[in-house]
């Protein structure tokens, strides 16, 4: 085979040339990363119940999410955690290159049928279940210099405004913030006086959700109606209180002496954040950490360059006293480490260069092999049992030509 191609230069060059277009144009469609796919997707399920211990959470929500999760398919192992602020997470890990999509289906499917076995707070504050990815592309801090805004306000202003259109590029797998406080209208309790009057937490709550609501009002003028209405008009009543002086006016209960006891009486309220679980800071000034995933098999630089372009279109809208930092890029290894191999390569065809010319002491001579066995005006390169050989042609009497026709 050696043979053939020697003796068929341009054969052989068509060849090489064929193969390094074909290369070339396959390499732009690669999927750039740090390391090859070898960690194992993994599907997330969070459920919070507000107000109990780690035993209870354990009790109540671990025991019939997971007799439920168990025996998924392709999931290798299931990790779970419950937290003494009635947090709890469960971990479900699937075998390398599995469908993450079918899979989060199937644990959705499962965490639903186990729904009906848990606490109704649980329900109500909402099931997350959701496909992640461990690999951490980027870390985005949000943050006010001048601390004009406070951390409620940027972790509002990063919800609204960031985690969304980021979600949307592709090659996100998913995001997470740290240091979220989602606006929620809050009360601070008074025990004393609950003690005197004889409440309990649960009997605010359940003031709060009978006197907070959206409810239909119905129309004026609906048919049947009485002959001579010519309109019909749908009425429009407040939904959703939003000012805390409004919820301090809900009125608890009619004390026996006539007295309205309204939720101020026993409480404070205030609008503030609904969470205080973790917290961010960036350079000692309180952030609003946005960490964003990669999906499994995604070109990692072409994310990162796309996320980054978001955030240069994103920047001419900040308010003023805001700005964002790019805290942590896990692409820089990977760009470095593409270059180092760009430079290898160089090396590499320059030392092979030299080498070959030292023992052959042509220049001409040199690039032979590099042109896959193309003959020379004095000479051919032969390759015979397993070694390569320079046949010089003799020249004529009077020097300068060879004494063969170019082959």
């Amino acid at each position: 085979m050696a043979k053939f191609f020697i003796h068929r230069p341009v054969f052989a060059i068509v060849i090489s040339l064929i193969i390094l277009i074909a290369g070339g144009i396959a390499i732009t469609t690669l999927p750039v990363a740090q390391y090859p796919q070898i960690s194992p997707p993994t599907v997330e399920v969070e459920i919070n119940y507000p107000g109990a211990n780690a035993e209870t959470v354990e009790q109540s929500i671990a025991t019939n999410v997971e007799a439920e999760v168990n025996g998924a398919e392709n999931m290798i192992y299931m990790s779970s955690k419950s937290s003494s602020d009635g947090r709890y997470v469960l971990t479900c890990t699937f075998k390398v290159g599995a469908n993450l999509d079918m899979a989060n289906v199937d644990i959705n499917n499962r965490v639903n049928k186990a729904t009906a076995k848990l606490p109704q707070e649980a329900i109500n504050y909402g099931i997350s279940v959701k496909k992640k990815s461990p690999d951490i592309l980027l870390a985005i801090s949000i943050y006010s210099p001048n601390s004009t805004y406070d951390e409620t306000f940027l972790s509002n202003y990063t919800s609204i405004n960031l985690v969304d259109p980021i979600a949307r590029i592709p090659g996100v797998g998913s995001t997470m913030i740290v240091g979220q406080r989602d606006y929620a209208m809050r009360f601070w309790l008074r025990p004393d006086k609950l003690a005197k009057l004889g409440l309990t937490g649960n009997d605010l709550a359940s003031v709060v959700k009978e006197q907070n609501l959206v409810a239909p009002a119905g129309q004026v003028g609906q048919p049947p109606a009485r002959a001579g209405t010519q309109f019909q008009y749908t009425v429009n009543v407040k939904g959703r209180l939003t000012d805390p002086s409004e919820f301090e006016d809900m009125i608890v209960r009619t004390q026996s002496d006539g007295s309205i006891l309204r939720m101020k009486d026993v409480s404070r309220t205030e609008l503030s954040g609904k969470s205080y679980t973790s917290f961010g800071r960036k350079d000692g000034i309180p952030a609003t950490v946005l960490i964003v995933y990669q999906l499994p098999g995604a070109n990692a630089i072409e994310t990162v360059g796309n996320i980054r372009k978001l955030l240069t279109e994103a920047e001419r809208s900040l308010p003023p006293g805001l700005n964002f930092r790019i805290s942590l890029d896990t692409t820089e290894f990977v760009k470095v480490a593409i270059h180092e191999v760009v430079l290898a390569l160089r090396d590499a065809i320059v030392l092979v260069l030299i080498v070959v010319f030292i023992f052959l002491g042509n220049f001409r001579a040199t690039f032979i092999p590099m042109l896959a066995g193309a003959r020379f005006p004095c000479g051919h390169l032969r390759f015979l049992r397993g070694t390569w050989f320079f046949r010089e042609y003799p020249h004529d009497a009077g020097g300068g030509t060879c004494g063969r026709n170019r082959g």
